[in-house]
């Protein structure tokens, strides 16, 4: 059995739904010891989270972030924590309800997403600055 955990720092992105397949694999050269396994990526953060979704059409990226504003808004009066912003609040409830990890297979050394599968960067803040990542990968 062979096990690595390595933090990596994802680059500072924009309020959205962005991938981020290709910049956890080229952090994680030691995939390509794992035969057989599975690959758990955790977000060390609570306004920006982490799911698996289409990683072909950038639509989908752009219908999510629409989507989910609608489900929680801004500036609602019974907002408490207001601290940090309007986006402050919806951005901890967005991060919950999207989760903080992501489980893939790793098969032949490579993570076995499917054909148009692709690991997104929710990131819930107007301003949120780079995120980091444990991931950490277990198998033969």
């Amino acid at each position: 059995m062979k096990s690595f955990q390595k933090e990596i720092q994802l680059r500072a992105r924009s309020r959205g739904f962005h991938l981020v397949t290709d910049e956890i694999v080229s952090q994680l050269t030691e995939l390509a010891e794992i035969e057989i396994g599975v690959l758990q990526v955790f977000i060390q953060h609570t306004s920006a989270s982490l799911t698996i979704n289409e990683n072909a059409d950038p639509t989908v990226r752009s219908d999510f972030e629409s989507h989910i504003n609608e489900m929680v808004p801004e500036n609602q009066p019974y907002y408490r924590h207001t601290y940090e912003g309007a986006d402050d609040m919806p951005a901890h409830i967005k991060a919950s309800l999207m989760g903080s990890s992501v489980s893939i297979p790793i098969t032949r050394g490579r993570l076995n997403l499917g054909t148009w599968q692709g690991v997104y960067l929710c990131e819930h803040r107007d301003y949120g600055g780079s995120r980091r990542l444990i991931l950490t990968a277990m198998g033969s």
